[in-house]
């Protein structure tokens, strides 16, 4: 009965299913996984502040290029700042109240790739954070002499506003800045998180590509996704198991293949003619009577 399986149709299907579901189970298992990652850095996240409190500064350099695990770190620096070139970066949120970062340009000793020999690269800071529209005017002086620079450690951001006044900035990136300073700058900024009034330190924010945000969720229902295809597979596997099986039983029955439509119906038995009737029983039709001529006026 289970001779079709042999054919080359059943071949084709028994591989497609041996590659399908476990590739399906290893997609679904990969999504949650990336799931899974997300939550952890989301659990870890949540006690970032009090991780930072207590966490040793580590230098600059220890801690580049910036990533999943560095990124938030405690970096450390030392460099003189840039009066000439301090930024504001407007439209930034902090505790639900808009306001705008005070961005310095720390030169470091450090020289860039595409500096050898010079005064060395500047560092991104962000030495605070104030309430309301961008206005240098409120904005303390930097300090002066070369300082020491402690600060979370985070990754140039992407995106942002475009077109802003002189002075402001959309993004804090190396791209966004290699137009507006005349040396090198590092892929990644510190935001300081002790800060003298009227500045607020800015809290720093999850890595690129963690947390539960939307992206989270996203692998969550792909994992749903891949796990549904590989049943659905092993669905239509049984079903055309099934029907090939039933086809083989009623062929070694010898009952007529079942094609699933409707039953043959039968033909309408003929009609008896009726009799014709002769023209000779057919009543005639009467015929119209002849106009009578008119009498002549005698």
């Amino acid at each position: 009965m289970y001779r079709f399986l042999l054919t080359p149709r059943w071949w084709a299907i028994n591989v497609f299913v041996l590659l399908a579901v476990p590739f399906c189970l290893f997609m679904g298992s990969w999504q949650l996984s990336r799931f899974e990652d997300r939550v952890d850095t989301h659990k870890q996240q949540r006690g970032q502040a009090e991780r930072i409190a207590r966490e040793e500064a580590v230098p600059l350099a220890d801690l580049l290029p910036v990533d999943k695990q560095t990124s938030g770190r405690m970096a450390s620096t030392t460099g003189t700042f840039d009066p000439e070139h301090q930024y504001l970066v407007p439209d930034r949120t902090l505790d639900d109240r808009r306001g705008f970062y005070v961005l310095g340009m720390l030169r470091t000793a450090d020289a860039g790739p595409g500096d050898p020999g010079s005064g060395g690269r500047a560092l991104p800071v962000v030495r605070g954070w104030l309430p309301g529209d961008a206005d240098p005017a409120r904005v303390p002086p930097l300090p002066t002499g070369e300082v020491v620079v402690t600060g979370a450690l985070q990754a140039s951001e992407s995106g942002g506003a475009t077109g802003l006044p002189a002075g402001q900035l959309g993004t804090i990136s190396a791209a966004a800045l290699v137009n507006l300073v005349p040396y090198d700058v590092y892929d990644a900024w510190v935001t300081v998180q002790d800060v003298s009034a009227p500045l607020e330190a800015v809290p720093p924010a999850a890595a690129k590509g963690s947390g539960l945000d939307l992206k989270a969720f996203q692998n969550l229902g792909y994992t749903a996704e891949w796990f549904v295809f590989a049943g659905f597979v092993l669905f239509m596997w049984f079903r055309f198991l099934r029907r090939d099986v039933e086809l083989a039983r009623d062929a070694d029955l010898g009952l007529p293949p079942d094609t699933g439509g409707p039953a043959p119906r039968a033909p309408d038995a003929p009609k008896a003619d009726a009799p014709a009737e002769s023209k000779a029983d057919a009543p005639a039709a009467p015929k119209a009577a002849a106009p009578k001529a008119d009498a002549p006026q005698v």
